[in-house]
């Protein structure tokens, strides 16, 4: 079973550009061009939040366009830049995004092959950081209790870890909500993997006794400084996802991959059989 990511789109409205640089319905569209080409393809696409950069109706629409020829199914979780009313109103086709309504968290459980995947909402409207409150945490236990007999997938967007990267670890999910989380995880040892989005980069951490896990952004990333007083800023440094792959003889393997195609791939070995000198 094959697990895409992706995470961290920023679409805006048609012909804008991202911190008047970063084109990133451009980036998405080749994403999905890559997605599709994949050997064997995935099973489906999780997307880890920060879908728009706004959250208006207008770049709901325009994201719906890009990602209409992505040739798999596809899961939407809300991030700090997300609507959770515009999301759910642009795509009411996605029967996990209709099971709350309004303002209600946009949070549910799917399976994809084997896995469960239980997709958690962190965002606090009208700030970058993250939370779990009370509510969510005890969804997220009634979902854990009733899977324990198979692998999931705990996902969110804010991640529950320190990175290093001073500026986003000022608004990554609150420290006493993500204790609370690895505590919860920590009971259910089961839960194959932690994936978030939200910092542009693919960052790994010891959580809960099981691994939480970054994915870098098909689009810009954030820039790899990790001074105390490093400033907020971002890099064009190569568009990538995360391809998670699932065997029960393995648990989850993960893999970084580049959107953009790249020199290769050339044999290792002459056709004879010899390696190549």
């Amino acid at each position: 079973m094959l697990l895409a990511q992706i995470s961290d789109l920023h679409i805006k409205r048609p012909g804008a550009l991202a911190y008047r640089r970063v084109d990133t319905a451009a980036c998405l569209t080749r994403c999905v061009e890559r997605l599709n080409a994949l050997l064997p393809r995935p099973d489906a696409v999780l997307i880890t939040g920060d879908l728009v950069d706004q959250g208006t109706a207008e770049q709901y629409a325009y994201l719906k366009t890009l990602l209409a020829p992505l040739e798999m199914p596809y899961y939407l979780m809300v991030g700090n830049h997300d609507d959770r009313v515009a999301l759910r109103e642009a795509f009411p086709e996605q029967p996990e995004l209709a099971l709350a309504k309004g303002d209600a968290f946009v949070q549910y459980a799917i399976d994809v092959g084997a896995l469960r995947i239980i997709a958690l909402d962190s965002v606090v409207p009208g700030q970058s950081g993250g939370t779990l409150c009370d509510a969510r945490l005890a969804w997220l236990d009634a979902q854990l209790n009733a899977s324990r007999d198979r692998p999931v997938v705990v996902a969110l967007h804010h991640p529950p870890f320190a990175t290093g990267i001073a500026h986003m670890d000022e608004i990554r999910l609150e420290p006493t909500a993500a204790e609370r989380l690895a505590a919860l995880i920590a009971r259910h040892p089961n839960v194959e993997r932690v994936l978030c989005g939200h910092v542009h980069r693919p960052i790994f951490a010891r959580f809960g006794g099981t691994i939480a896990s970054a994915v870098a952004s098909p689009a810009h990333q954030v820039a790899l400084d990790l001074r105390d007083d490093g400033p907020s800023a971002f890099s064009m440094e190569p568009a990538a996802f995360a391809l998670h792959r699932y065997d029960p003889a393995t648990g989850i393997v993960t893999h970084h991959a580049y959107v953009d195609a790249s020199d290769g791939p050339y044999p290792f070995y002459e056709p004879e059989g010899e390696l190549i000198d």
